[in-house]
């Protein structure tokens, strides 16, 4: 019972996308940088252009941002690679016989409940953009230099 790592590859290949703007970027080159087999860059990417958030184009092998970047949230990217069931998942089938498991969906519900919301205030409060910014922060990069470009392994 491991929380998918869906929503940090999404992430990741958005960021690349958005700090390399305008250029069309092949599956084996972002599995480069996130360490993941490209069928993984793939399949998070074909969630990624079912929301609207990449976009190919026929006979041109890559992906691009379909939209700016300052107007993709994180929000965004959770929804459109997160299944639609809660992060936190309640047991099915507590028993109805003892006074804990009658009420912990309930008790735990809400608190669950509570988290999820924060989670989600806290990603729709962050772009794209934000997180580009971010990482080029810490790459010690000025603000607009695209990274150096990466070399298949």
């Amino acid at each position: 019972m491991t929380v998918s790592s869906r929503f940090a590859v999404a992430s990741h290949l958005l960021s690349l996308l958005s700090t390399h703007p305008g250029e069309v970027m092949s599956s084996e080159h972002l599995a480069c940088s996130v360490g993941v087999n490209p069928v993984i860059v793939r399949g998070v990417s074909g969630m990624l252009r079912r929301a609207g958030l990449v976009c190919s184009r026929q006979g041109v092998a890559g992906l691009s941002l379909a939209r700016s970047a300052e107007t993709i949230t994180l929000l965004d990217v959770y929804r459109a690679v997160q299944p639609p069931e809660r992060l936190i998942a309640l047991h099915e089938h507590p028993s109805q016989s003892c006074s804990v498991g009658r009420h912990i969906q309930s008790a735990l519900g809400e608190v669950c409940n509570e988290a999820q919301a924060a989670l989600e205030a806290r990603l729709a409060r962050s772009s794209l953009a934000d997180l580009a910014d971010d990482l080029r922060r810490r790459a010690g990069e000025p603000e607009r230099a695209a990274p150096t470009r990466l070399q298949p392994v």
